[in-house]
């Protein structure tokens, strides 16, 4: 081969190495269509897929009745509830405000149980002393469990001093 055969040979090659215009932009537009279409098969895959939430439990124990001594109301925070240990026996009540669901709190000291954030009050029993709250805090059903513990279904209410847990 001549020597201009070569250099002939080596600029095609050169000219076969470099991408035109057109077949940049085409591949350009081809990767930006794959890219796009595969952001659409995993947003169709999400969409498709169930979305389960998984609550906790409405029943929940609050612990041994001679944890609670007479005379006592206590909050359990955790299960947003107050236990209260009357003469007559237990009974559980929501510790969330009936005015706007803040969370309440039992003053030993005064005998009853605020709401910090609009200043209602109530009785140890939940009917309402003052402030906004419309309604009494809510009594929920409480019973013994196979294991000793007192039980409160967070889901269930009953009518205010229908039932007292008995030991």
């Amino acid at each position: 081969m001549s020597e201009p055969e070569k250099k002939n040979l080596a600029a095609n090659n050169d000219e076969a190495s470099f991408l035109s215009r057109r077949q940049f932009f085409v591949k350009l537009g081809a990767g930006s269509l794959a890219i796009a279409g595969a952001g659409a098969t995993v947003f169709a895959v999400q969409y498709l897929s169930p979305n389960v939430l998984y609550e906790p439990s409405p029943i929940v124990g609050v612990g041994r009745p001679e944890h609670f001594p007479i005379d006592s109301v206590t909050l359990d925070p955790r299960a947003a509830v107050f236990v209260v240990h009357a003469r007559k026996g237990f009974y559980a009540m929501s510790s969330v405000c009936t005015h706007l669901g803040c969370l309440t709190v039992w003053k030993q000291d005064e005998g009853l149980i605020a709401c910090p954030c609009h200043g209602s009050t109530f009785r140890p029993d939940g009917k309402v002393m003052g402030g906004p709250a419309p309604r009494p805090l809510q009594w929920l059903k409480m019973w013994i469990g196979n294991d000793g513990d007192l039980m409160v279904d967070r889901s269930a209410n009953i009518a205010s001093e229908s039932e007292y847990v008995q030991l």
